[in-house]
């Protein structure tokens, strides 16, 4: 398991998973909205981890991040790290 803290978001940190084919086996950002942020995590499970990173890179909310794009920078890092 995976823990990115995440930076500038309502959200604290994300839990992550990627298996060996680069597919998303689990998710779950802690904190912040919980119905968008529940959604988000399920909603990505089962898919590409570089698609996903590349469909979330740069959405803003408050100020120029938001938890979608965290989840993004957590996936990158995930990857950078393995």
């Amino acid at each position: 398991m995976f823990h990115y803290r995440t930076h500038g978001t309502c959200s604290t940190g994300i839990d992550l998973d990627i298996d060996e084919n680069g597919v998303i086996t689990y998710c779950k950002i802690i904190d912040g909205c919980r119905g968008n942020t529940e959604g988000l995590g399920r909603m990505v499970i089962g898919r590409s981890a570089e698609e996903v990173a590349d469909l979330l890179a740069g959405i803003p909310c408050r100020g120029n991040t938001s938890c979608p794009d965290q989840l993004s920078r957590a996936i990158r890092a995930y990857t950078q790290q393995a």
